[in-house]
């Protein structure tokens, strides 16, 4: 059984308004609405942050946003410490931009995942932190619950490619799931470091990344208009 993870496509995400917006973000929901009623196990994602998370910038005194950088400890393990981009508030719980933008057929969604929300720890994915010593801290249950409802196979969109989608597809190919992007389906960050590190690295991870005009996506019975 298939599924389809539509990851962030949040307020503070997308222009015009966003606070950490992506280039064209919002370009790609209707795509998005078109490619939902062709799975049968459908789930959204949300970061989903506290006003105290470590990622935002101005919760470190002397740091910019994008431009500086902060080490995060594993709360279950302080030998394991990782570098994170710092941003600017985003997501924050309960607030506007952190709600799904209103073009997206939230009434095709069965399902919400909300990920980031430790203070201390970034959560890129949707699955779990980027922790691996113990893997599994900061777990949301997606592995679970797809596991639970028969999904053997899984396919992400949105935002954004080269960070929450990247970390997302990789994680479902560490789940044992193969793991589709719908390239047309996603816009990055920073699109020529996506080109040049980000679609290898999720390659490499084992996840495929396919056009909307290759045969994996009519396999599953996509029909352009």
């Amino acid at each position: 059984m298939r599924a389809i993870l539509v990851v962030d496509m949040q307020e503070d995400f997308c222009p015009p308004n966003g606070s950490l917006a992506v280039e064209d973000g919002r370009e790609i929901t209707a795509l998005i609405n078109s490619l939902l009623p062709l799975f049968p196990v459908r789930l959204a994602t949300q970061d989903w942050h506290p006003t105290d998370h470590v990622s935002f910038a101005s919760n470190h005194a002397g740091k910019e946003p994008f431009v500086d950088f902060t080490t995060i400890i594993n709360p279950e393990n302080p030998e394991e410490k990782i570098e994170t981009r710092l941003w600017p508030d985003h997501c924050v719980q309960g607030s506007p931009g952190a709600a799904l933008i209103p073009e997206l057929d939230t009434s095709l969604i069965q399902d919400y995942v909300k990920k980031g929300t430790h203070p201390q720890c970034e959560t890129y994915s949707a699955f779990c932190s980027p922790f691996r010593k113990p893997r599994g801290f900061g777990d949301t249950g997606l592995a679970r619950k797809l596991r639970d409802q028969g999904v053997d196979e899984v396919w992400v969109v949105g935002l954004a490619a080269d960070y929450c989608v990247q970390s997302t597809a990789v994680d479902a190919a560490k789940e044992g799931f193969p793991t589709f992007i719908i390239e047309e389906g996603t816009k990055a960050v920073d699109p020529s470091e996506w080109e040049a590190t980000g679609r290898m690295a999720v390659v490499e991870a084992g996840v495929k990344v396919v056009s909307i005009e290759g045969e994996e996506v009519k396999s599953i019975g996509w029909k352009q208009d």
